[in-house]
């Protein structure tokens, strides 16, 4: 019923950019707020970025600051990463994610619970 779905990884040299798309489909992702995660092998899940239900509130891991930017169009149902000046270590699968929350909890939101994930999208980083 409710489906994330992530696009636009690849393989990238460093330094270069890729912009990734997670589309929403069966429910209405303007009510939701979407965290974009990401996961190399042999290591955790990392929060990278989170946008509010409204767009008007965004958090990025530090890692990723200043690099990346996460936006939205509620009224394509898509939500997207905006990835500049990619280095080695941003090598990973990148995975989106969908939280109803109040309004109140929309803040700190890589710290949020996340109810609906994406199948996720290769990144590799290399020369």
């Amino acid at each position: 019923q409710l489906q994330l779905v992530e696009s636009g990884g690849g393989l990238v040299q460093p330094g270069g950019s890729l912009r990734l798309s997670c589309a929403a489909s069966g429910f209405t992702l303007h009510s939701y707020v979407i965290g974009w995660f990401r996961q190399a092998p042999g290591k955790e899940r990392e929060g990278v970025s989170c946008i509010s239900s409204t767009g008007g509130r965004t958090s990025y891991a530090d890692s990723v600051k200043g690099r990346f930017t996460i936006s939205r169009d509620n009224a394509k149902s898509t939500v997207y990463l905006q990835m500049n000046s990619l280095k080695p270590e941003d090598t990973a699968v990148y995975y989106c994610a969908a939280a109803e929350l109040p309004i109140l909890f929309q803040t700190l939101c890589l710290l949020r619970p996340y109810n609906h994930w994406g199948q996720g999208t290769q990144v590799t980083v290399s020369s």
